[in-house]
């Protein structure tokens, strides 16, 4: 006779978020894009105070966080936390089973952006993205340079602004240059309307305030929006606030990263 013993670990703490059927559907809203309450409430058709209470499970379990809107400081945008959910999944594996455990799994080096080669997205015809922002000289512009990078000219990239300032920020360069060694002392702030004659696949917005003016492109572009605040607010000198600047230009990459495999998998 087959006798099965029922274990009586609790399930991980990934399961028990992401197995309610609404938390699972607002995470694969935040998966595509940064929203605000209201919006999410639009997209699932639950009422605000559901959303919200699930939300905040979301957030209790570290999955999501929320940054105040810079354009109306009464809202936050949500955003997933994409590598902090592959941890879990993993560590949801080593729950199952020991050999699912991350160290029993074939490792991936980590990756240098300096030496790594362009992501092989062999797509024909390219895929149009446009990073915006206010200002188009800091966040949009490193947005930009990152895709670009890599991608190869495998990308049809732009970034511009609602409006452009007359150069970009130094620390902006300066970061780039640094941290990914990529260099961009020639590049100008443009704004949105030289880019209308493009094709666009994907319109990203990073900056709160261009989100509400953005205008609408022609073909009807994906639209996507990163909250991040502008790191030139952070400090009152280009050395007090270029940390700032460190911390939005690792937010950018991450984000940027998780974008390629959504790049490679958008039908033309």
């Amino acid at each position: 006779m087959l006798t099965v013993t029922l274990s009586s670990q609790a399930p991980p703490a990934f399961v028990r978020s992401a197995a309610h059927p609404l938390r699972w559907r607002l995470l694969t809203e935040l998966a595509h894009s940064d929203y605000r309450v209201r919006e999410l409430v639009t997209l699932v058709g639950e009422p605000q105070n559901l959303v919200s209470y699930h939300l905040r499970r979301l957030r209790d379990g570290g999955l999501v966080t929320a940054t105040r809107s810079s354009f109306d400081g009464r809202d936050s945008y949500y955003h997933l936390d994409l590598d902090r959910c592959a941890a879990a999944l993993a560590d949801t594996g080593a729950a199952l089973h020991p050999a699912l455990r991350r160290e029993s799994l074939p490792r991936t080096p980590p990756v240098d952006l300096r030496r790594s080669p362009p992501v092989d997205l062999r797509r024909s015809p390219r895929v149009g993205v446009l990073f915006v922002c206010t200002g188009n000289s800091a966040r949009s512009p490193i947005a930009e340079a990152l895709l670009r990078h890599r991608t190869g000219d495998q990308v049809e990239v732009a970034s511009a602004g609602s409006r452009p300032k007359p150069h970009l920020h130094p620390n902006a360069v300066r970061v780039l240059h640094d941290e990914f060694g990529i260099d961009i002392t020639g590049q100008r702030p443009q704004h949105w309307d030289t880019v209308t004659g493009r094709r666009l696949d994907y319109v990203i917005s990073l900056c709160d305030k261009a989100r509400e003016a953005c205008p609408d492109f022609p073909d009807h572009p994906r639209r996507v929006h990163w909250s991040i605040p502008d790191p030139a607010t952070a400090g009152d000198t280009d050395q007090t606030n270029y940390p700032a600047f460190q911390h939005t230009a690792t937010d950018i990459d991450t984000r940027t990263r998780h974008l390629l495999p959504v790049l490679t998998a958008t039908p033309l």
